[in-house]
């Protein structure tokens, strides 16, 4: 018998080697030319799943990129089923020139590994490996003491094209009692926390038609529309004094964070002017009556993304432009759903443009929805413990402002979703010199590890 501790310790250097191996494979999933690599990816996985001593591990084929699956049935009778999301594919390395050293060719400085999916998302999922095998060698036990299954895209960093049918199509193996996913971060090294939300996203391109031609500002000027000044009217009254979006229907069905998820929010060490400084910006704005956390994590937003029209070419040419454009995007949260919200920006259009004008609206996909976990949920009780287990003090809640598939995996499979990552925010996600804490994912091995211990009391509580 050892502790959790202990076995991680003494088994962190071999586990890291094999991080090492994984980050060296170039599976971005964007690239056509690198699909080879990503399936190459998938098998590495499948691999280290069945060194971890899962009895059952698959490739799983879609559309796209493979996904890897893997099983550990509990010996258990009441264990409650739980499925460990993450993916495998990783973003692009451009501008390759801003990087320290090659993306994939790990580099390690200090408690720092630098690639290229070190953080995103390689790490999290590959500690789970460690977690798992110290919550037996913990506990003495020979299978855990939940039902574990584990599924990791290939394709998360291109939008999950392939993920909900996979899901449809798998049901009847991925049933379970909580989801856990493990592609986020915590608010810092000394401030743990667990993520309670993500934000859905829903976007277009908005096209402004007054005539066929464009005409003379001598000749017609003050007189016939002006496409690009209809449509920047249209754009600046997209919200009011206040900041909140005007689209009649864009809050409907809006929740609210509670006054409990509000006030460990304000508990955070947040630094304005610090915030400021990374945002480029001297001064913040929005939505009156939220601070700044909750305007970017639980409140939803309408951006103007661009706008283009008429000329812009050197010189003048005095011209009254036939047309104009602009690309538009939504920011969800709990609550909406991206087809409501779509009809109620179309509804806003067709009442607020002239008559005189055609225009058309072209979306970018179904959108993504909302996921949220209420603060109450017995698993997120489960994760909060887990990670004070590991970290020694008590854990925060924050929310992400960007999206994922988690709304797919709670909708197709019917069952809550939690968080549990342990990248730091100067982890450069998406960004050259990618890098995670080694420590810290070595936290996240242990707050598994505690987790798989934990989960079954809280969720029959």
């Amino acid at each position: 018998m050892t502790t959790v501790p202990e076995y991680v310790a003494t088994h962190a250097d071999e586990w890291l080697v094999g991080l090492l191996d994984w980050l060296r494979i170039p599976s971005q999933s964007g690239d056509p030319g690198l699909a080879p690599q990503v399936r190459r990816s998938a098998e590495w996985l499948a691999g280290a799943l069945r060194a971890a001593g899962f009895p059952t591990v698959e490739v799983w084929e879609t559309g796209g990129h493979p996904a890897v699956y893997a099983e550990w049935v509990s010996a258990d009778a009441d264990a409650p089923q739980v499925l460990v999301y993450g993916h495998h594919d990783v973003q692009p390395v451009d501008p390759l020139e801003a990087w320290t050293s090659a993306p994939y060719e790990p580099r390690v400085v200090g408690d720092k590994v630098f690639a290229r999916g070190a953080a995103d998302d390689k790490g999290l999922v590959a500690f789970h490996l460690l977690g798992v095998r110290a919550h037996l060698a913990a506990t003495g036990r020979t299978t855990p003491a939940v039902t574990l299954r584990v599924l990791v895209e290939g394709e998360e960093e291109s939008g999950s094209p392939n993920f909900p049918a996979l899901l449809r199509a798998r049901r009847d193996r991925l049933g379970c009692d909580v989801v856990v996913v493990s592609d986020t971060g915590m608010w810092g090294r000394e401030t743990p926390s667990v993520v309670t939300s993500m934000r859905g996203l829903v976007s277009c391109q908005l096209d402004l038609v007054a005539r066929d031609v464009d005409l003379h500002s001598g000749s017609y000027g003050g007189a016939v529309h002006n496409a690009v000044t209809e449509l920047t009217r249209l754009l600046a009254g997209i919200h009011d004094a206040d900041r909140r979006v005007t689209v009649p229907g864009f809050y409907d069905g809006v929740v609210e964070p509670s006054a409990q998820e509000r006030e460990l929010i304000a508990r955070l060490p947040f630094d304005e002017r610090d915030w400021l400084a990374v945002a480029h910006s001297t001064e913040g704005v929005g939505e009156a009556g939220w601070s700044t956390l909750e305007r970017v994590w639980a409140r939803p937003t309408a951006e103007v993304n661009g706008v283009w029209g008429g000329y812009t070419g050197p010189g003048t040419k005095t011209i009254i432009p036939r047309e104009a454009h602009a690309k538009l995007s939504f920011r969800l949260v709990a609550g909406q759903d991206p087809a409501q919200v779509r009809a109620a920006v179309e509804a806003w259009l067709a009442s607020a443009v002239p008559p005189a004008l055609r225009w058309s609206v072209e979306w970018e996909g179904d959108g993504v929805r909302p996921c949220a976990t209420p603060l109450d949920a017995p698993a997120l009780s489960a994760v909060r413990e887990a990670m004070g287990r590991a970290f020694g003090q008590e854990v925060l809640v924050t929310r992400e402002g960007g999206s994922g598939p988690e709304a797919d995996l709670q909708d197709i499979l019917g069952a809550p979703v939690v968080f549990l990552g342990t990248a730091l925010p100067d982890s450069g996600w998406h960004a050259p010199d990618e890098n995670a804490d080694v420590p810290m994912l070595l936290k996240g091995a242990e707050a598994a590890a505690y987790l798989w211990e934990t989960l079954p009391g809280a969720l029959r509580a």
